[in-house]
């Protein structure tokens, strides 16, 4: 099975990135033969930033990605909200790519389920 997490929000005032990492953290725990993959459009292709630096005790969504991506998941930033906020060249997280809408229809496609954030 395939799942596809589309996230639109920033990576912090809302909890929407938050509350979509934690659903794809719980899949890849309790069902490790799902392959998640994270599609980040809008504001949430800041949560793609390397370097994130939170409180003690705060998420950080940096790390939740990473882990996400060191079970086997895929995770990619939309180039064309990057360059409208700027961003393009900003250091993304390893191994997060920057993508386009082909891309997230092939995904969107190749889903078994999606859910948006």
């Amino acid at each position: 099975m395939k799942i596809l997490i589309l996230i639109n929000d920033a990576p912090y005032g809302t909890e929407k990135a938050y509350n979509g990492l934690r659903l794809a953290m719980a899949i890849q725990k309790d069902h490790p033969d799902v392959q998640v993959n994270i599609f980040l459009m809008a504001d949430a292709v800041t949560c793609g930033l390397q370097n994130q630096n939170t409180p003690q005790g705060y998420y950080n969504i940096e790390r939740m990605l990473k882990s996400v991506l060191a079970k086997g998941g895929k995770v990619k930033s939309c180039g064309t909200c990057a360059d409208a906020r700027g961003i393009r060249n900003l250091q993304l997280a390893e191994g997060i790519e920057v993508s386009n809408m082909a891309e997230l229809a092939q995904w969107s496609i190749d889903a078994d389920k999606v859910f948006t954030f």
